[in-house]
């Protein structure tokens, strides 16, 4: 089995998918599609799970992680619950095999870490799937902004309430998808930290109004929640010499500039690529693995992202004066 980066670049990379939920089917579905790779199948305990991948994706489907390793692996995604990564990463590690891991990295800090260490030593690569980056209108948000002094990011990721969900809350499956893009639009570590959480209908916090600085002086400002009854994705920035809109769903990115004393400005549409996100993402990480370049999103990103994530989840609000008590949680329509 040929996995390390140094490992000539061959046509038939052969890759494996643990997780068949629903991300990891898709991944399934769009490795099976990709040339110059050889989709060896996917794992999951679940046959349901297992029946679906393989419909979706035409290939072979294991039960155990042994199974897929028996037959060979250059490369695996691993789409598996949060809590299984840091156990599974390091599996896959340990064998040399070059490894995707769906955002968050792990469940914790620590555990983030651990797979950076393990990977760096082994000298495998290691990407972390924070496939917004490979939007399109992200892409074209990013390209807008470049060198231009951005002042203020302001992001909106909110939605219903996702029945898949079970043991995380809307900062560590929404909003650690715009803490990374915080990051990569400034190209600066978060330094300042202020959440204001609650949780409405679910257990755990389904509302999160986060804001933030960064070291070079950029206030960022994050508004997530499960309670909205669409699905809503924007990104604006505003910078000394434009203002950059970016609907992530309908891929729409809006730039004003020229902003005149008389208060009138130039408007233009940017173009936006077409771009499947998590085609883009698995090209991108099989790329770096053929090549051993870095990986475009790193470890120590995804587990700096978790950090600022964990941060928010840690951070007591101060609270003004005396609030009121919640009587009842809100009802849920329907």
């Amino acid at each position: 089995m040929s996995s390390k980066g140094s490992a000539p670049a061959k046509a038939g990379l052969r890759v494996g998918v643990i997780g068949a939920g629903v991300m990891g089917s898709n991944h399934a579905r769009v490795l099976a599609g990709l040339p110059g790779v050889s989709l060896v199948g996917v794992v999951d305990p679940s046959a349901a799970h297992r029946a679906r991948a393989t419909e979706l994706a035409g290939c072979e489907s294991f039960e155990t992680l042994d199974q897929l390793f028996a037959e060979g692996v250059d490369a695996v995604t691993i789409a598996a619950p949060t809590h299984l990564h840091h156990e599974v990463a390091l599996d896959c590690i340990a064998k040399n095999i070059h490894v995707l891991v769906e955002k968050p990295i792990a469940s914790t800090v620590e555990e983030g870490r651990e797979i950076v260490a393990a990977a760096q030593k082994t000298g495998v690569t290691l990407m972390v799937g924070h496939v917004e980056r490979f939007n399109p209108a992200v892409a074209a948000v990013k390209q807008a902004i470049a060198g231009e002094d951005i002042l203020s990011i302001a992001i909106t990721r909110v939605g219903p309430f996702p029945p898949r969900m079970s043991n995380v809350g809307v900062v560590i499956d929404l909003a650690v998808h715009d803490i990374d893009l915080i990051r990569w639009f400034t190209e600066s570590d978060i330094v300042e930290v202020q959440p204001q959480l609650s949780s409405a209908v679910a257990e755990r916090e389904d509302i999160a109004l986060l804001q933030f600085r960064t070291a070079n002086g950029v206030l960022a400002h994050i508004n997530t929640n499960w309670l909205t009854p669409f699905k809503a994705r924007s990104v604006t920035v505003a910078t000394r010499g434009k203002y950059v809109m970016g609907d992530l769903l309908t891929r729409q990115v809006t730039e004003c500039f020229g902003f005149k004393p008389d208060g009138s400005y130039s408007m233009r549409h940017l173009p936006v690529g077409h771009d499947e996100p998590l085609r883009a993402e698995l090209i991108a990480f099989l790329k770096a693995v053929r090549h051993g370049d870095t990986p475009a999103v790193t470890g120590d990103e995804g587990v700096a992202s978790l950090e600022i994530a964990t941060q928010c989840l840690e951070t007591p609000s101060r609270p003004a004066a005396t609030a009121p008590v919640r009587k009842a949680p809100r009802r849920v329509a329907g």
